[in-house]
């Protein structure tokens, strides 16, 4: 067991939380162990008590009760290898790879990080995106287990604290494409709807969905968050169903899904927030379109464009159609080179 330490938080170790901080200080340490000693208060950041998720700052004091030492610890069970078909699948994914950043074209339907009865997700799997590097690549946002499109990894801390930053500080652009029902009018346009999680959970509640609140009503419901999605609609089928490009302002939960019904045109394969078994007929409601039309979820992380961490010039990522968002295109006759790089440019 060692003694109480104090130690003094590099200049290149700032804005991260706490208990990934000490993980790499303490490899050991079981995360129920640091939780634990932030609720006692016997952890503590300049002298006040904190939150294993506090983040930290370059010069702070953390102070450290005392720890067991590796050889007092059992064992846990070693990490799960990641399976040679997973290794090839997830670096099949790569489409823009260099020394501080990978980015990935997630498929749809593989979480981004692990929850409830979620083993295999992309935080897992980037055990085999490390390509000769001693750590694997680190998270800097998500992207919703169905949606699919670029979602970022930075493969440095330098990097991950500089792209979380600009993440945070809205110096990111992103686009999304959907497949809407109906011809959301004006054909460019934006929403303001506020957001707040509905009541409920488990298998009969709500879940994780998000209720739309009229701009009018945030201030004075409970929970409420402000939310601000520009869309564009670039091509439609007759009155059915329409290509939409979506540029989120705010960064809630299922905010793209939520405000697109909200207004009544839901994305295509939507069932939480379209109606599972709704078809639609062409009035701008209803979640799926019959036929030959997938009925996954039809949207997808477009592009992202940020100013890269270490050559601060701007970079633009773009990610092809899934293969179910694809056959719907070419089913409609569309192609990906239809759409302007900037839909959004007379919006600016």
């Amino acid at each position: 067991m060692s003694g109480v330490q104090t130690i003094t938080v590099g200049p290149d170790d700032g804005d991260q939380r706490l208990d990934r901080w000490l993980k790499r200080m303490f490899p050991h340490l079981a995360q129920g162990r640091i939780e634990k000693m932030c609720r006692k208060g016997e952890l503590r950041v300049d002298g006040g008590r904190v939150k294993a998720s506090t983040r930290l700052e370059p010069g702070q004091q953390v102070r450290i009760p005392p720890l067991p030492t590796p050889g007092e610890v059992k064992k846990a069970a070693p990490k799960s290898k990641v399976s040679d078909a997973d290794a090839k699948m997830i670096q099949s994914c790569v489409i823009y790879r260099d020394d501080d950043i990978i980015a990935l074209n997630k498929p749809a339907g593989l979480p981004t990080q692990g929850g409830s009865k979620q083993t295999r997700h992309v935080d897992g799997l980037a055990e085999a995106l490390k390509f000769g590097f001693e750590e694997k690549p680190r998270l800097v946002h998500r992207l919703d287990k169905d949606t699919s499109g670029v979602l970022l990894l930075a493969r440095t801390r330098t990097a991950a604290q500089a792209l979380t930053a600009a993440l945070r500080h809205k110096q990111t652009r992103k686009i999304y494409w959907a497949l809407v029902a109906g011809v959301p009018t004006p054909y460019l346009g934006e929403i303001k709807y506020g957001l707040v999680k509905a009541a409920g959970h488990g298998a009969k509640g709500e879940g994780e969905k998000m209720i739309c609140v009229h701009p009018r009503d945030i201030d004075k419901t409970p929970g409420a968050k402000r939310a601000h999605t520009l869309y564009a609609t670039l091509y439609r089928v007759a009155g059915r169903a329409s290509w939409v490009a979506m540029e989120p302002l705010t960064g809630r939960t299922h905010q793209l899904r939520a405000h697109m019904a909200e207004i009544g045109h839901p994305i295509i394969g939507d069932g939480k927030y379209g109606g599972s078994g709704q078809e639609n007929l062409g009035d701008g409601w209803g979640a799926q379109l019959g036929g030959v039309i997938s009925k996954k979820l039809h949207l997808h992380a477009r592009s992202m464009t940020f100013l890269h961490p270490e050559t601060k010039k701007s970079v633009t990522i773009t990610a092809p159609l899934p293969e179910h968002m694809k056959h719907s295109w070419d089913t409609f006759g569309w192609t990906e080179d239809l759409a302007a790089d900037d839909p959004f440019e007379e919006l600016q």
